[in-house]
């Protein structure tokens, strides 16, 4: 008997920083961390980071104190919608 085909196919892909280029110069607001009240920071631990998984430039990374690569950052809030402590504001850019 032969195989059958699978009815699914299946996308293999890894985040990749800033797709888009470097968006930074352009955004009109950018994130500010809260780290009194950023779950890793108060943990000291690996914990939460729900902004990295939420972030579709994949420009945060899952290091304590939380941080944000502002050169890629498009200002979109995703991240600070998603965190659950509230940490995370968005502010004007200077």
């Amino acid at each position: 008997m032969a195989e059958r085909k699978k009815d699914f196919t299946h996308a293999h892909s890894t985040l990749c920083k800033g797709e888009g280029g470097r968006t930074g110069d352009w955004r009109s607001v950018r994130p500010r961390i809260d780290f009194s009240r950023c779950t890793p920071c108060k943990n000291n631990r690996p914990s939460c980071f729900i902004c990295w998984l939420y972030c579709p430039e994949a420009v945060v990374k899952r290091t304590i104190p939380v941080e944000i690569d502002l050169e890629y950052c498009k200002g979109c809030g995703i991240c600070a919608e998603e965190c659950p402590a509230k940490a995370i504001e968005m502010v004007e850019e200077p």
